[in-house]
């Protein structure tokens, strides 16, 4: 069974930056969009950047000017380039895969399992 596999957070400091990377953990016959999204303690999961197979992007209000999401098709793989941090950023990554085909299986929706991305003030 192929899952999605996060890669990158950590501890960084408010003006710092961190590159989020997911990858599948095995063979995947084709993707539609990809995204991040972030679950903060108290608050509810909110979608921080996706982009579609074609390439086209979109960003939450809260991280525009800031974050860079990209895209590698041929490895199947989705990154998130953070910058600017602040405190308010702090939360759970989760990869997110929209429309996942395998040999043997298709997900209409596929999860990483998170990576927590802290920034202290």
């Amino acid at each position: 069974q192929v899952q999605l596999v996060e890669s990158g957070g950590g501890l960084v400091q408010a003006g710092g930056s961190l590159r989020l990377s997911c990858a599948p953990s095995g063979r995947i016959l084709s993707i539609n969009a990809m995204g991040w999204y972030r679950l903060a303690p108290g608050s509810q999961r909110e979608l921080v950047a996706a982009i579609t197979s074609g390439g086209s992007t979109n960003y939450a209000d809260s991280v525009k000017g800031r974050f860079t999401i990209s895209r590698d098709s041929a490895k199947n793989t989705v990154y998130l380039q953070m910058n600017s941090l602040k405190p308010e950023d702090t939360a759970v990554y989760y990869c997110n895969g929209d429309k996942v085909a395998t040999d043997n299986y298709y997900y209409s929706q596929l999860w990483g399992q998170g990576t927590q991305v802290t920034v202290s003030s």
